[in-house]
């Protein structure tokens, strides 16, 4: 099979916070990838802009190195980087002063052929500064697009807040909000599964489906994201917006069509059916020392912290489709494992022709976002031999890898892929800013609920599965958290 590289339009990329992490460790390496696979214009520039004092040789230095560490290193070669560094340029810019934007305004050109857009790879608190200098500045036009990285607010008023900033400069078409989660191409890979296939659609109901569990697993604890992490916890940052993202594609309607609006009109709808969670249907969880790696208190630097690192949930949507169907959402740091999958676990049989000794099977299709992305489906058949009808559970298992060929391991990955959707002007993988309020008002309940009542998390031993409690909110509905496997 070999994949189809579709050129975009010639663009200026303005990288605000051009030096960060963030920059170098995705944004570069991704950008360099798409040039390499042509996907890159040859009159397109890439610009960045931070507070450092530095040249446009300097930057480029810094990003070869960025390339070489963190790039892949397959089909890369001294040439291309040479080649891609030459589209490289910094301005230092002052976020909050008068600093740098004039010579910024110097170094985009003026022409309506060109894509104009601007990646705030900033923290939050920078957001309204760079919108509104963007705009005093003269360097904003109606086709201007700027991309917003998470978090997007810390709370629902913080959202709306920030949401009426950027409103102030910018159409609500302009605003790229960033989840990389829809960037993966499993993810993407579910739609189609679900709509382009007759086979699952008919089934996706509560009719059929048991229940569905989402799991995202680190092994990583939160290391030198101990300030930012120890204000925000793991429901703030991975439940409210990417499981939350995940939970919606495995839920929604099909859209009518697959367009930006249509498809997070469904999404929309899927938050807004969200029932309130009990207290005793969360289970919170944070990670202690192993006696090698530090515990979580000790990496947040804070002796008596109450945030968690872990959290697992139950929820319904209060809709037709998956009326009284639970679905169950875990997600964790320093756990046994790097995993992210949907499992989506179908109903028994309604009965069984081959008596209590064929044991209990289910069909399970699991989604795997990493490692290994791809799908299994689960199905039972007879085990093989004579002595009468003995059933197994076996999987038909298709690994992007392994049935897509080569080209799937060269795959985009989720920044490249994202990125390349805003020059285009496709919003369709980006959250739009009443999906992000309709998340922060379910979120925010529980948050409140947990800190008015003085809760502590349980604690749970590094590389373990995570607190036992997460466990019995799970085994006392008579179901079990599916192993996490790399």
């Amino acid at each position: 099979m070999v994949s189809r590289v579709i050129p975009v339009d010639p663009f200026d990329l303005v990288i605000f916070g051009g030096t960060g992490d963030l920059a170098r460790r995705k944004i570069l390496p991704g950008l360099f990838r798409r040039f390499c696979a042509g996907q890159i214009p040859e009159n397109s520039r890439i610009i960045a802009a931070a507070r450092s004092e530095m040249d446009d040789d300097g930057y480029r230095d810094l990003a070869r190195e960025a390339i070489e560490e963190f790039g892949r290193k397959k089909g890369r070669d001294n040439k291309a980087v040479k080649a891609f560094l030459k589209h490289l340029y910094y301005v230092p810019v002052d976020a909050k002063g008068e600093g740098g934007w004039k010579q910024l305004k110097e170094r985009l050109r003026d022409d309506d052929d060109v894509v104009r857009a601007f990646y705030f790879s900033v923290g939050p608190s920078l957001f309204s500064d760079l919108a509104e200098g963007l705009q005093v500045n003269g360097l904003s036009h109606r086709d201007v697009r700027i991309v917003v990285e998470k978090p997007f607010g810390h709370d629902l008023e913080s959202a709306r807040e920030l949401n009426e900033e950027l409103a102030k400069h910018f159409h609500e078409d302009q605003i790229y909000r960033i989840d990389h989660y829809l960037g993966k191409e499993t993810v993407q890979n579910l739609m189609a599964v679900r709509f382009g296939n007759m086979l699952f659609e008919p089934l996706w109901n509560a009719q059929y489906v048991d229940h569905i569990q989402i799991t995202v697993s680190e092994t990583v604890g939160v290391g030198g994201r101990g300030s930012y992490y120890d204000n925000a916890g793991a429901m703030r940052d991975m439940v409210q917006n990417h499981l939350m993202q995940l939970l919606c594609l495995i839920a929604m309607e099909p859209p009518a069509r697959f367009e930006a609006d249509a498809v997070r009109d469904e999404k929309l709808k899927v938050i807004r059916a969200l029932d309130p969670v009990d207290p005793d249907q969360i289970v919170r969880g944070q990670y202690t020392s192993d006696g090698q790696m530090p515990s979580y208190r000790e990496d947040a630097e804070n002796p008596t912290s109450k945030t968690e690192s872990y959290i697992a949930l139950k929820c319904y949507i209060s809709n037709w489709r998956w009326a009284n169907t639970p679905f169950y959402l875990r997600t964790g740091k320093r756990l046994n494992a790097q995993a992210s999958e949907i499992a989506v676990v179908f109903k028994d049989a309604p009965h069984s022709i081959f008596g209590i000794d064929a044991g209990r099977h289910r069909n399970v299709l699991s989604i795997r976002l990493q490692p290994n992305e791809g799908m299994t489906l689960g199905v039972t058949i007879k085990e093989p031999g004579p002595g009468g009808m003995r059933l197994v559970d076996v999987p038909l298992d298709m690994s992007f890898a392994e049935a897509l060929g080569p080209e799937a391991e060269e795959a985009a990955d989720a920044y490249e892929r994202l990125i390349m959707d805003v020059i285009r002007g496709n919003q369709t993988l980006f959250m739009r800013g009443d999906e992000v309020e309709a998340a922060w008002a379910w979120t925010d309940p529980l948050i409140e609920g947990w800190e008015r009542r003085g809760d502590s998390p349980k604690p749970y031993d590094a590389g373990s599965g995570g607190p036992d409690d997460a466990a019995f909110l799970i085994n006392r509905d008579g179901r079990r958290w599916r192993r996490i496997q790399t």
